[in-house]
């Protein structure tokens, strides 16, 4: 019985609500796409962080000097989370230090409660980020509360940002599907991405962050949201654990979304969510955005030298496509 639960829980996340949003929504997307696209760089965060060994802090300033090279303007540094929830980013505050902070450039840095913001803000952080989840059951395996007490615990955040005039970013995960609940609804997505808005996030990430989506699934999302919060204070956070990253990302273009998160190389993944892989490589999606003559400010070749700095210090193949194909053809 058990064993079947799972699967069954496992089938709504691939398969719901499939057929009823394509009748529902075949007029909502256009083929209008954004003339330039803000790419947010995940990796040095979001997937260090999952990283079984601990990556020593200068290879991490060094990747940050890479991808800041390469023509990225926001790079999420690190996050001010316990060492003891995630011992992978203890040196926050020495990477934090250590970056060479360039004109024109961000480094946002996560802060899951007031003690890490006072933390960052103590290492010269000009920008935090917060994150709560659409899915009730994640909330309370990820950081342990409800997705209310969560809320809370960000007003707190935010009034002490806005008296720093410090920038906040809002991160929502689990919005297509949980590992836990299945499927989640649009309104529920809707609800937290409005909550974050009003206590002053300036950017909404919305975070597939097992990647179950389909573009039939994440259109109805976001129209939902969009329907409480501007398109141009969203941004988009695909995993690729089904390999539909670049789909959505494509679909959310037309659907005015102008800011997508993605991680160098693909690195990345879920300590919460077993089996979800890492984010959508950013190598792919600036080929595809490129392809499509959107403009990023990013060299391509330059990504590709950052994601081949860090590979071969985790002794591992990137996770980028492109960057596979295109070192192939130069070898």
């Amino acid at each position: 019985f058990v064993y079947l639960s799972v699967c069954l829980t496992k089938l709504s996340l691939v398969s719901w609500p499939f057929s009823h949003n394509r009748l529902q929504n075949k007029h909502s997307v256009s083929w209008d796409l954004p003339r330039f696209v803000k790419v947010v760089e995940v990796g040095p965060r979001d997937g260090l962080q999952n990283e079984k060994n601990i990556v020593p802090t200068s290879v991490k300033i060094e990747l940050i000097h890479k991808l800041v090279a390469s023509g990225l303007s926001v790079v999420e540094a690190t996050s001010f989370v316990s060492p003891r929830w995630v011992p992978q980013l203890a040196d926050a505050k020495d990477v934090l230090e250590g970056i060479q902070h360039a004109p024109n450039v961000r480094f946002p840095v996560l802060t899951p409660n007031l003690r890490g913001f006072e933390a960052a803000v103590a290492a010269g952080a000009k920008e935090v980020a917060v994150f709560a989840s659409a899915s009730e059951s994640f909330s309370k395996s990820n950081i342990n509360c409800t997705i209310e007490e969560s809320l809370a615990r960000y007003r707190d955040v935010t009034s002490a940002a806005k008296k720093h005039g410090i920038r906040i970013r809002g991160y929502v995960s689990c919005v297509v599907g949980c590992p836990v609940e299945g499927a989640v609804h649009p309104s529920k997505v809707a609800y937290v991405a409005k909550e974050l808005y009003d206590m002053g996030c300036v950017e909404i990430s919305l975070g597939d962050t097992i990647g179950v989506g389909t573009p039939g699934r994440v259109v109805p999302m976001l129209e939902a949201v969009m329907a409480v919060v501007p398109a141009d204070k969203l941004a988009v956070h695909f995993h690729d654990t089904y390999g539909q990253a670049l789909a959505n990302i494509l679909v959310s273009l037309q659907m005015g979304i102008g800011v997508v998160d993605s991680s160098v190389s693909g690195l990345g993944g879920c300590p919460y969510a077993k089996g979800a892989t890492g984010n959508v490589a950013t190598e792919d999606v600036v080929y595809m955005l490129h392809g499509l003559g959107i403009e990023t400010n990013v060299d391509l070749g330059k990504l590709m030298d950052a994601g081949d700095y860090i590979c071969k210090h985790l002794d591992r193949p990137s996770g980028s496509k492109t960057a596979t194909a295109l070192c192939r053809l130069t070898a």
